[in-house]
């Protein structure tokens, strides 16, 4: 059957093609995909090409199918695993597979690496390999963009879970962030650190004291205080404090301040920039971790770390860049129990609009740009549905339906665009 998808062919070339894709095998499902949330991580690929390690050598002459936070679901299951899955089955997939000796001689993942699967197709060929890790989810809530937006949550996941503190007296290392500590989330407002906030909100096993999120944008700041507000916080027993650092005069005295003096025992950077690090390092109290989490793109980024608090007060420095299989797993599960990821969306659009949106990505503002593969849309930010909606009637209606859930995407306003396009 014919698919639809975004492909990679070298650097900064995309091009969005029809093809026919080939029968799949028996250890093979073939699954349409719905949605895409379009990541920095896809941005990276897309201008590095085959610099990039996850982006096989030759992808000029076999070109890959970007996007890898998908959901969708099955449409045909191969005989190997009709046991397991079925048609129609919702799906997530985790697409860090680490392959290192896959078909394609590299650190194989779906949207990276493969002809055949990536998040922005219409259609895609689930191989073995995928299948064979468990690496195919099955995703039982409602809707659809939670399973896709289950993959960043995973990463989030996976640095609160990379976290570490020692034993005094002995050489064991006790993983996970302090439970009833200090906590604060740097540069915390865009995407990724909105969903740390909300998983750090709604975790059942352990949970800071304080957490304090940080900025220097206000608006930013302001749009998450108001959907992760102080209020709901302190009812999970978190005193959650949203600081703009660019109003204060000195930013490290005043962010110790706020724990009394004793600084903070996990610490993450949301942003690769270096005075941000530096400020990261200098708040971390005795047997602090501090989680490097932004990925920048300068291979020679560098930042000045405290070394004489390394020897006497023990701080330390983890980084993490993405969540296991578990941590999905955990996503998905959280999200069943009332954890909606919707806040971290901004933009809608259709798949004839992911070329522009993943290059020029670091230049668009707001959250997460979510792709519906089956729908022609420009990318559209939500707050600009009022707008569109006085000339388009189903703008208008998207509009009512975001307004119903306090200005953010939700199950009904996917359904009706979804049936729309139908």
């Amino acid at each position: 059957m014919k698919t639809k998808a975004v492909r990679l062919y070298g650097k900064k070339d995309l091009r969005l093609e029809e093809f026919e894709l080939p029968r799949i095998k028996d250890d093979e499902i073939l699954a349409k995909v719905v949605c895409d949330s379009i990541c920095m991580s896809s941005y990276k690929a897309a201008n590095q090409g085959t610099d990039h390690k996850r982006v096989p050598d030759d992808a000029a002459e076999n070109p890959v199918i970007i996007g890898h936070e998908f959901a969708g679901e099955l449409a045909e299951v191969g005989a190997r695993w009709k046991e397991q899955f079925k048609e129609g089955d919702k799906f997530s997939i985790q697409p860090a597979l680490n392959y290192e000796n896959g078909p394609v001689g590299v650190l194989s993942a779906p949207g990276y690496s493969y002809k055949y699967i990536g998040g922005d197709a219409t259609y895609v060929i689930i191989p073995a390999e995928v299948m064979e890790q468990g690496c195919l989810l099955p995703f039982k809530g409602e809707g659809f963009y939670p399973a896709s937006l289950s993959e960043p949550l995973s990463c989030v996941i996976g640095a609160m879970h990379a976290n570490y503190h020692i034993t005094p007296g002995s050489y064991i290392h006790k993983m996970e962030i302090v439970d009833g500590g200090n906590m604060a989330i740097l540069a915390g407002v865009g995407p990724m650190g909105l969903a740390a906030i909300n998983y750090v909100l709604r975790r059942e096993d352990r949970k800071p004291g304080l957490l304090v999120v940080t900025d220097i944008d206000q608006a930013r700041l302001d749009r998450a205080a108001s959907l992760y507000t102080v209020e709901f916080a302190r009812s999970r027993g978190i005193d959650l404090r949203y600081v703009n650092t660019a109003e204060m005069d000195d930013a490290v005295t005043g962010l110790k301040e706020l724990t009394g003096g004793k600084g903070y025992d996990d610490v993450f950077v949301f942003a690769p920039v270096a005075p941000v690090v530096e400020q990261a390092d200098a708040i971390l109290g005795f047997d602090g971790c501090l989680n490097f989490f932004a990925g920048p793109s300068d291979p020679n980024f560098s930042a000045r770390l405290n070394f004489y608090n390394v020897h006497y007060a023990y701080t330390h420095i983890v980084g993490t860049s993405g969540g296991n299989t578990d941590d999905m797993k955990e996503a998905l599960a959280v999200m069943g129990k009332g954890l909606d990821p919707a806040g971290l969306v901004t933009h809608i659009g259709g798949l004839n609009a992911v070329i522009d949106t993943t290059l020029n990505l670091p230049k668009i503002p707001g959250g997460k740009k979510l792709i519906y593969n089956h729908i022609e849309m420009p990318l559209t930010a939500i707050a600009d549905f009022e707008e569109k909606g006085k000339t388009d009637p189903m703008f208008a209606k998207l509009d009512e339906l975001c307004k119903k859930h306090n200005g953010l995407w939700n199950v009904e306003a996917e359904q009706f665009l979804l049936e729309s396009f139908k």
